[in-house]
């Protein structure tokens, strides 16, 4: 054995044998690092990097699909976090770990504000992506020219989205999302509207009663009567309660009801506007769908939002997971020879960080991984643009000086003078320990003085991270989101963008859209 190999054999063993002696000091462990890492390592990882860089495919020539990839919320840090936090789950220290779309070849900085918010909520963010044109805030699809909450001022001020581009192409478009359908991510692909918050009629008599007697169109019901081609081909998420009657029983909840207030049944409406249609709200319904014979597909699986992934996989994985409805998608979409644009939402991370629980927010970002590299091994990249980003980051961040594999979500532990790991939790000038993860405000905000916080309570799935300012929903962030591509014109992907360069780029590979 050359001395080398020696050394690095050496190397590794005492990286865990370290890793073992804190194990017995502390209660919460340390993962260990498993690869063998040295000077010698670090070196030829370098090298290698800049010579896969040197043979990264540019692909010029015309897509033939466009799948949009958006972690709502999911910001660097939460990127970031989620990256260990998936580690972890297999026993690593997490840091060396990648999430599926960060090996993509290119990648950018997206620049998120709108045309009056420096902090963007989803409806504009999501409108500049789809549309290539920023606008309000809390409207959605439509230009700034539109007055929040003024119907009359939507006609003629529409955005065209680049699924309604790709129906008039004549090819196949499909939303999935974790969230409701009518929410403002997924709705920005296919409603112009006002307010983001008329998901159905009742919502618009809540908002706006002149608009509810002058009966403009709500967002489930844009969805239904969809203008463009012939129609959404698949449409996979929660909302259920925006599309059935306030007189009719949620099929899985008997004790609920539909909300809307005009007696149409939308889902039976779907069905009966489309040949070979299936309408399903269960995960073996879902399974059980024949995507051969089957041309339009809607999948409404909660009466709001479906669950969180963690709790999914608590109640029995009754719901399909993002991977299994976005999978399901390509294989209806591929169908269609002049192809199809499709876009994926993980939409509860979002969800999770304004409840200030980062336990859930960093396990649905690995379900939006877990759902980007199961779609890739379906599509041929020479003739597929996959693109991930976010709409919007959140105020979660990552602090104090951890050692290499502390727990994510548990206290923090430091490293000492010699470079070994410390005994005892990093503590606050109060003596008192704090975590790794946090929140700028939101509702983990505690009255008084800060509690002594133990590894068994914050490492509970539950747990809400603590917060400097109180608030009751924490709020989105600034700063730029990251954006990955691979496959045609990913490389029109790379430094400072605009966030609205994003529909740019997907409509250039399609050959759309251009006046």
């Amino acid at each position: 054995m050359k001395n080398g190999k020696i050394r690095s054999l050496a190397s590794g063993l005492l990286v865990f044998t370290i890793c073992l002696s804190t194990l017995a000091q502390n209660n919460q462990p340390i993962y260990p690092v498993k690869r063998v890492e040295n000077a010698d390592m670090w070196r030829t990882d370098g090298w290698n990097a800049g010579d896969m860089a040197k043979k990264t495919k540019i692909r010029t020539k015309k897509a033939k699909n466009v799948i949009l990839f958006v972690g709502d919320g999911m910001g660097i840090s939460t990127q970031t976090a989620a990256r260990i936090f998936e580690g972890q789950m297999r026993g690593e220290s997490g840091e060396e770990n990648r999430l599926s779309f960060e090996d993509f070849p290119f990648s950018a900085l997206s620049k998120t504000y709108q045309v009056n918010q420096q902090t963007a909520d989803s409806a504009p963010t999501m409108s500049a992506m789809i549309t290539g044109v920023k606008t309000d805030e809390g409207i959605i699809s439509v230009d700034q020219n539109v007055r929040f909450g003024d119907y009359k001022s939507v006609a003629g001020n529409e955005t065209k989205t680049l699924l309604e581009y790709a129906e008039d192409a004549g090819k196949s478009t499909g939303i999935v999302s974790t969230a409701r359908l009518t929410h403002a991510t997924p709705a920005a692909c296919y409603a112009h509207t006002a307010a983001r918050d008329w998901e159905s009629d009742a919502d618009i008599l809540k908002g706006s009663k002149e608009a509810y007697d002058a009966k403009f169109p709500d967002i489930a019901r844009q969805l239904i009567e969809f203008k463009y081609g012939n129609g959404l081909d698949v449409a996979l998420g929660g909302g259920r309660s925006k599309f059935i009657p306030k007189e009719t029983a949620d099929p899985e909840y008997p004790m609920r009801t539909g909300e809307r207030l005009d007696k149409r049944d939308l889902a039976k409406e779907w069905q009966a506007k489309h040949k070979n249609s299936a309408y399903v709200w269960n995960k073996e319904q879902l399974d059980s769908v024949d995507v051969r014979k089957t041309d339009h597909l809607l999948g409404l699986f909660e009466p709001s939002h479906m669950q969180y992934e963690h709790d999914r996989r608590k109640g029995g994985l009754k719901e399909p997971s993002l991977a299994e409805m976005a999978t399901k998608s390509v294989d209806l979409l591929s169908r269609n020879k002049k192809g199809y644009v499709l876009m994926v939402e993980a939409g509860r991370i979002d969800h999770a960080h304004h409840d200030g629980n980062a336990y859930r927010a960093l396990l649905d970002t690995v379900a939006l991984s877990d759902a980007v590299r199961a779609v890739m091994k379906k599509v041929d990249l020479d003739e597929t643009l996959i693109i991930v980003t976010a709409d919007h980051s959140h105020t979660f961040f990552i602090q104090g000086y951890p050692a290499r594999g502390n727990n994510i979500l548990g206290l923090t532990r430091g490293v000492g003078e010699l470079g070994e790991v410390d005994k005892e939790d990093s503590t606050d000038s109060t003596k008192k320990p704090y975590t790794t993860l946090g929140y700028a405000n939101g509702p983990g905000a505690r009255k008084g003085e800060r509690p002594v916080l133990s590894n068994e309570q914050v490492l509970d799935p539950d747990y809400k991270q603590e917060a400097n300012i109180p608030m009751s929903s924490e709020t989105h962030a600034g700063e730029d989101v990251a954006i990955f591509a691979i496959g045609p014109n990913a490389h029109l992907i790379r430094g400072s963008m605009e966030q609205n360069w994003i529909f740019f780029a997907m409509a250039d590979a399609l050959r759309l859209a251009r006046k």
